[in-house]
């Protein structure tokens, strides 16, 4: 006997629905049972228990960005290479080609990085 593919999913649906109604009912229930009672220091940043000192908005530098991209780009490789090291023996010489190249192509971006500076911190 089979079971279609949409009576499959029914119990998922059903799991995502429970958990839609909890946190509206949960949000909901909040706004009329919490207390209403606003203060100045309610609305104030929080700053690891301490008082919070200086301008909230102020601008980063530019490396910290940079950086932040870099660690992400070399992070996707780690993504990418891990399955394809999993598959390995299914998928041929040819997938093999493909991530040296890819491989190939990042060393590339890192060197450039490295050589202009992109991993100083000072």
């Amino acid at each position: 006997m089979e079971v279609s593919l949409s009576l499959k999913y029914i119990p998922i649906l059903i799991t995502a629905l429970i958990v839609f109604v909890i946190g509206l009912a949960m949000v909901i229930i909040n706004q009329i049972l919490g207390p209403k009672r606003p203060y100045a220091e309610k609305y104030l940043a929080y700053e690891c228990g301490l008082p919070p000192t200086g301008e909230t908005r102020h601008r980063f530098d530019i490396k910290f960005y940079a950086i932040a991209i870099l660690f992400a780009v070399f992070d996707v490789e780690a993504v990418f290479l891990y399955p394809w090291a999993i598959t390995f023996d299914q998928i041929g010489f040819f997938a093999y080609v493909e991530m040296v190249v890819f491989i190939a192509l990042l060393l590339v971006a890192y060197f450039y990085a490295w050589i202009r500076g992109g991993f100083q911190w000072d």
